[in-house]
């Protein structure tokens, strides 16, 4: 296992001080630019700046792999593109379990006209459900509309349900062909073998038939030129620039066709947390009481696992398929929005080197632990 670098402070600032043409990737789930839950880091997209840094340190023809949300996008294309970048893809991570967070037009009619509206029904749960902020499921009451505007505009609301996250592919431009290139650097290519998934229906994982074993090196499965010339239904896909989660929601507008994709859903609280100490957590904490206070058995304690609170935590199973689609065998990523260290946990998981920039300390923390606590292998959980 190659040790992963850590480093804190402002990315742009930490990344002045990397070597140039010194990594072989950049997979990075950077901040959106929509103010998401209130989070002061995440105003604005990063800008040109931060992208002509990744430029430099990247060796030529090497890969960068960046999320956005669909409202940004253009935007974090853009600075990507001005910094020096080619735009060469879009990968599109789509999912079932988007929650629209749209304005009832209707309602909003009937407030400022002052009207009360009638309450027919009370919705809680199945398809009609809402959650708080806090994802905890809650009651609301189903109106009909007070007015005649209303009446007019029931039905209508300000925003579509989102199903999917944008991924920007681009590559830094080099001299000479791609043949020339991969043999003097080892980018410039994309690993097709090492991410093609498997026809029978079953999700490649990232040890799976074409990908990375941490005894055996990549490709344990080497395939002779007969096997080449069968049928991609008996090799695998070719990976598509389509990723899904898998979900009843998703499988029914790809109907028979979930063996073309790869698959990952969600990431959920196992995957969140995986990786994290288990705190103690004394009598005294559990009844809210003084330690020593007459009645509490000092030997009462339970062990919960440590929380990771990071707001937009990414499935380690996904990061991994996109480190192993841009990165040659033993390549170094660099990921310069860390985060709680998804993409170092993955890096780890691949038999990649990883440096990781994250400015908050908390988050900081919470990527040196998850690190620290990497068993192989990790697809699905550890």
């Amino acid at each position: 296992m190659i040790e992963p670098r850590l480093l804190r402070g402002d990315c742009v600032e930490v990344l002045r001080g990397l070597a140039e043409n010194s990594v072989d990737a950049v997979v990075t789930d950077p901040p959106y630019g929509l103010a998401f839950m209130g989070k002061k880091w995440d105003y604005d997209v990063p800008g040109v700046e931060v992208w002509r840094e990744c430029l430099r340190v990247l060796k030529p023809g090497g890969y960068l792999l960046a999320f956005a949300g669909t409202r940004t996008q253009h935007r974090m294309a853009v600075n990507i593109e001005d910094a020096g970048f080619e735009i060469r893809d879009l990968i599109a991570w789509v999912y079932g379990s988007g929650f629209p967070k749209s304005h009832d037009v209707s309602k909003a009619i009937d407030k400022a006209a002052g009207a009360e509206r009638e309450v027919l029904d009370q919705g809680r749960s199945g398809k009609t459900a809402i959650w708080d902020k806090k994802g905890t499921m809650g009651s609301f009451d189903i109106t009909a509309p007070a007015t005649e505007a209303a009446k007019q505009w029931e039905g209508w609301g300000t925003a579509l349900k989102p199903a999917l996250e944008p991924i920007t592919v681009a590559r830094k431009p080099f001299a000479g062909t791609i043949a020339e290139n991969v043999l003097t650097w080892g980018t410039g290519a994309i690993n097709v073998d090492g991410c093609r998934i498997e026809a029978n229906g079953e999700k490649t994982g990232s040890n799976g038939a074409f990908g990375f074993d941490p005894e055996k090196g990549w490709n344990q499965h080497k395939m002779s030129k007969s096997v080449c010339r069968k049928q991609s239904t008996e090799i695998g896909r070719w990976p598509a620039n389509l990723i899904h989660d898998g979900s009843d929601e998703v499988n029914d507008h790809f109907p028979d066709d979930s063996a073309r994709f790869f698959y990952c859903p969600k990431a959920d609280k196992a995957d969140r947390d995986a990786g994290l100490s288990r705190a103690e957590t004394s009598a005294a904490d559990k009844t809210n009481r003084q330690p020593g206070s007459a009645g509490i058995n000092p030997y009462a304690g339970t062990r919960v696992p440590s929380r990771n609170n990071h707001p937009t935590v990414k499935p380690v199973a996904l990061m991994q398929y996109l480190c192993r689609l841009v990165t040659q065998p033993g390549g170094v990523v660099l990921d310069p929005f860390m985060g709680s260290g998804t993409t170092g946990r993955a890096c780890l998981a691949e038999g990649f080197g990883f440096v990781g920039i994250e400015r908050d300390p908390d988050y900081f923390d919470l990527a040196s632990e998850r690190m620290r606590r990497v068993q192989l292998p990790l697809f699905g959980g550890v």
